[in-house]
């Protein structure tokens, strides 16, 4: 069973009271604080019995400066009077009355194609008229055809194709500087530059109209029958 305590003995039902008073007494002490005041107790001294003159203590003497020099003159320029031009009053005569009797002709100016030097170990890859094989190209495959052999290993290795071969024509119908561009190996290559270098002499190629040397790319084919 709970105690129940008396009104009397409950010592809360008067904090609210006693946190007011506390509350006003702080917020007078912090007034009384800043109102406070506090004067010095030493005597006071009469200004009127002072002896000292003030005014001479105040009277400053002027500082007197010296005048500043005088600005150096000034060179004024000299204008010198140039007289006005003179008239000319001779009058000058003009004849236009001329009689030309020669007559200067203008000869007509031709201008003419500078000549073109061919030097004569330039090789052309492409001029005015191509060589050609005796007999032409009927007479260049009729060559392959009888002295073209088929090698044995590129048989033997079932090897087939196309050699481009480059060679220069000079300018007598002789061939020279054989080279393959482009091979399929097997010996092919080999006999394609064989017989390229022994055909008989072709017809020169021609620019404007003389025999140069002129670099030529065929193709020789290998095919298996």
């Amino acid at each position: 069973m709970e105690a129940k305590k008396t009104p009397s003995a409950d010592v809360t039902r008067l904090s609210g009271l006693f946190l007011n008073i506390g509350l006003a007494v702080a917020v007078g002490a912090t007034l009384a604080a800043f109102e406070w005041k506090s004067y010095d107790d030493g005597s006071l001294k009469d200004l009127g019995q002072v002896t000292d003159n003030f005014e001479e203590l105040l009277d400053i003497p002027i500082t007197e400066q010296p005048p500043p020099p005088p600005p150096p003159p000034v060179e004024q320029p000299i204008i010198e009077e140039i007289p006005d031009e003179v008239e000319i009053e001779d009058k000058i005569e003009v004849n236009f009355d001329v009689d030309v009797k020669e007559t200067t002709v203008i000869k007509e100016v031709i201008i003419k194609d500078a000549p073109v030097v061919e030097k004569a170990d330039e090789i052309f890859d492409v001029v005015e008229t191509q060589p050609n094989p005796p007999g032409g190209m009927s007479g260049w495959n009729a060559y392959l055809s009888k002295n073209l052999k088929y090698p044995t290993q590129a048989r033997r290795m079932g090897i087939e194709g196309t050699v481009i071969v480059v060679f220069v024509v000079n300018t007598d119908g002789s061939i020279q500087d054989v080279e393959v561009l482009r091979g399929i190996g097997g010996g092919c290559d080999e006999e394609a530059i064989k017989v390229v270098s022994e055909a008989p002499k072709w017809e020169p190629g021609k620019q404007r109209g003389r025999p140069v040397r002129t670099r030529m790319r065929l193709p020789i084919r290998f095919k298996l029958s």
